[in-house]
């Protein structure tokens, strides 16, 4: 009988196409590599999960205090359990647009403040309600969640600008320009600060010559910014606000990265400049009616942010962390400095490494010895028509059974991966890097 149902289903033809045009566009290769590593650990290796930039994931322990802090507001505080405004709660917007001005540069009200249930929904809209034919051009490499979204909402592949490896990632303004210049479908200019997967700080100076791009051309600007107070290079952050200028922008923040509390699935955008371009203004307005139809965002993170970022002991939690990850930054490159074939810059900010082949040292005769035979069957049969970063990731995986995300799935030219700097324990960690390391070498030499 269900054979015959599925016969019948496999007959059956829509007669109106139901499918988006930009549905090929999302992929998110962070996550997708996943279902190959659950098959190489069911088939007996042990993974080595360095994918996905999950602080808590990995093994950090969230600071007892701010646990307190959540766990008080919860006995003590119903209305946490309640709906809030649509915008989010207005206590918590007032707080955030007092910290955002006193850093100087442009300013904004609470009103300019529309929280979302994380970044990740926040960039689904952001995307969504532009015009279908408006497009946003983004770094190359690009965040697959901000490239997937844009080039899904356009119907065609992400328009991006190039970040150069052999120049610490900085963008290539030349490059930028030029295609903001011969292609008037762009109406906006994504900046990721820090940026992930490549752990680059857009130097004030860069940030500025962007800015100057957006007003000749009446673009807006968009800046991530979710790992804004996780910087430890010799660069110093400038959010959006400080260069901005009267040029129209959102800057992106949330809570996951930072406090860390990426299940909270908080976060927030922020509109700058509305009142100095009417399409800007309606723009804006539409983000916050398509939120009104979701009725608001999760309460919770909204009623102890404040509590959270204004405790004395907030600094001290976020210096720790950051002394943290800037050693491991540190480890990181020098393990891979010394490696022929490949480049890897020393990250500045977030907790991403990318390690770039050079150009012609990938084959696809190329290999690892894989000791499992099962895992050898399974990858060996994996294999056809994959990118040469994403073979050599495969056979790492089988080899090793260290999970990392090949550069071509963030949207990108550039053969290489990005590992994440996150393994609590000094000495796994650097075993890690060595035996990667290690793989490089071997799988050059093959």
């Amino acid at each position: 009988m269900f054979a015959n149902f599925r016969a019948r289903c496999m007959l059956f033809n829509m007669r109106a196409n139901i499918v988006h045009p930009g549905a090929d566009e999302l992929t998110y290769e962070i996550r997708e590599i996943v279902e190959v590593a659950r098959k190489i650990e069911v088939l007996g290796t042990a993974i080595s999960w360095e994918n996905i930039g999950d602080p808590v994931a990995k093994g950090e322990a969230i600071s007892p205090w701010i646990k307190d802090v959540i766990a008080e507001t919860i006995a003590h505080d119903d209305k946490a359990f309640a709906y809030s405004p649509t915008k989010g709660l207005l206590e918590t917007r007032e707080f955030l647009a007092k910290i955002r001005n006193a850093e100087g540069g442009a300013e904004i009200t609470a009103e300019d403040i529309l929280f979302f249930n994380g970044l990740g929904d926040a960039i689904s809209k952001v995307y969504t309600y532009l015009h279908p034919s408006a497009r946003v051009i983004g770094p190359n490499p690009a965040y697959s969640t901000h490239s997937s979204a844009e080039g899904a909402h356009a119907g065609s592949p992400h328009l991006t600008y190039n970040l150069n490896p052999h120049r610490n990632w900085l963008p290539d303004l030349e490059d930028l320009r030029n295609k903001v210049k011969y292609n008037p479908h762009i109406a906006g200019i994504l900046i990721i600060n820090p940026d992930n997967p490549t752990g680059m700080v857009y130097p004030e100076k860069i940030l500025r010559e962007i800015v100057a791009i957006a007003r000749e051309f009446d673009l807006f600007i968009i800046s991530d910014e979710i790992y804004a107070n996780i910087v430890y290079g010799e660069e110093k952050f400038a959010p959006l606000s400080k260069v901005l200028g009267d040029v129209p922008g959102i800057a992106m923040r949330g809570l996951s990265k930072e406090i860390p509390w990426p299940g909270g699935r908080c976060g927030w955008i922020e509109f700058y400049n509305k009142t100095k371009d009417s399409a800007f203004a309606r723009y804006a307005k539409t983000l916050v009616d398509a939120k009104m139809l979701e009725v608001c965002s999760t309460t919770l993170p909204q009623k102890v942010l404040p509590k959270i970022f204004s405790d004395p002991r907030y600094r001290a939690h976020l210096a720790e962390r950051i002394g943290v990850y800037k050693k491991r930054a540190d480890t990181a490159y020098e393990i891979f400095r010394g490696v022929r074939g490949v480049v890897a810059p020393k990250p500045s900010g977030a907790f991403y490494l990318s390690v770039v082949f050079d150009d012609g040292v990938l084959s696809d005769e190329q290999s690892l010895r894989i000791e499992n035979p099962k895992v050898k069957h399974f990858i060996e049969g994996a294999l056809d028509g994959l990118a040469p970063d994403k073979r050599f990731v495969y056979y790492l995986m089988a080899a090793t059974g260290i999970c990392v995300v090949p550069l071509s799935g963030f949207n990108s030219d550039l053969q290489g991966f990005r590992i994440t700097l996150l393994e609590p324990d000094a000495a796994k960690f650097k075993k890690t890097l060595e035996t990667i390391a290690s793989a490089i070498k071997t799988y050059l030499a093959a």
